[in-house]
């Protein structure tokens, strides 16, 4: 392996009895990256992280991190990367402060009280520094945990829906923290259910489905697989044939109808359509418009069709050679 790539797993397999959690994962994360793991609940995506933090030992395939063999480096990989998982780490009974120490000491970390303080200070945790962590809410808890995993100050973070249970403020200050992290030249493997949370941190997104990866590619290629959405509002249901017909003209695709409403929606991929555009072809057909609508594709539209299609297609997508191999 290069510096070119923090993460590369090729056909990483993991089975419990009967059940193959994950399938041949191949995963290419590049150094200094955020590359964000997306999938269905039972997707395989906490294995995956399992497997590549050594706390699982695979089954087949083979991965290196950080520049180390998964399995026959196990040790100096544990010692290039931070994990962050789902449920916090740190010891209740202890202060903010000493939980961070303690963690310093444990890495062999010299000068374990000016780390602290400088980790308290960036997390927004000083004024708290000296109260036990049992008294904390589940957001200071949450960024406590993460300031633990980055006492050593890791080539590579892996976070495991860091962010799952909290508040706007609480969720905004994680992902602050990625931020700093990403400019730091740390490599991030975030794994969240929070889609926007990708779209607005993550410079590639690796869909996992059924215990591998199907997709991958940067937020933008995958909002371009399903294209803008637009809709419109009519004054009365009997107009509603008519903006269909002009909705199909445009879009090329079949529209659908939301009765309560009386609005009309299709998607399109035709990055030339706008508003205006849409608006004149109504006018012109005599529907008599109450509103309308042309926005961009969200990751929940990307995610909601690409899991539910059983052949993928677009960037990074497996061939179906390679399906049928897994």
């Amino acid at each position: 392996m290069t510096s070119t790539y923090a993460v590369l797993s090729e056909g990483l397999e993991k089975r419990f009895g009967q059940v193959r959690a994950v399938r041949g994962l191949d995963l290419a994360v590049a150094t200094g990256t955020v590359c964000g793991i997306l999938g269905p609940n039972g997707a395989g995506k906490t294995t995956a992280v399992r497997l590549l933090t050594t706390l699982l030992r695979p089954d087949a395939g083979s991965a290196r991190v950080a520049g180390h063999d998964l399995v026959r480096q196990a040790a100096a990989v544990r010692r290039r990367i931070g994990v962050t998982g789902q449920y916090a780490s740190v010891d209740g009974d202890l202060t903010g402060r000493e939980n961070l120490r303690l963690f310093a000491r444990l890495h062999r970390v010299r000068g374990s009280a000016a780390r602290a303080a400088e980790l308290l200070d960036d997390f927004g945790l000083t004024e708290a520094a000296d109260r036990p962590a049992s008294t904390y809410s589940g957001g200071m808890r949450r960024r406590l945990d993460l300031a633990a995993s980055l006492v050593r100050r890791p080539d590579v973070l892996f976070l495991d829906e860091p962010t799952t249970g909290l508040d706007p403020a609480g969720r905004n200050r994680i992902r602050e923290a990625v931020r700093r992290l990403k400019a730091d030249g740390t490599t991030v493997l975030l794994t969240t259910q929070y889609l926007e949370e990708a779209d607005e941190l993550a410079d590639t997104i690796a869909l996992v489905d059924g215990g591998r990866v199907t997709q991958t590619g940067s937020p933008a290629e995958f909002k371009a697989l399903v294209g803008s959405h637009a809709e419109v509002v009519v004054a009365d249901a009997g107009a509603m044939a008519r903006a269909a017909a002009v909705l199909d003209q445009l879009t090329g695709a079949r529209p659908s109808f939301d009765h309560e409403r009386n609005a009309v929606a299709a998607v399109t991929r035709d990055v030339t359509l706008t508003l205006p555009r849409l608006v004149r072809q109504l006018d012109a057909a005599g529907v008599p418009l109450l509103d309308a609508g042309l926005r961009p594709p969200t990751l929940d539209d990307v995610f909601l069709r690409l899991t539910a299609t059983e052949e993928p297609t677009g960037p990074g997508a497996l061939t179906a050679r390679q399906e049928r191999a897994a």
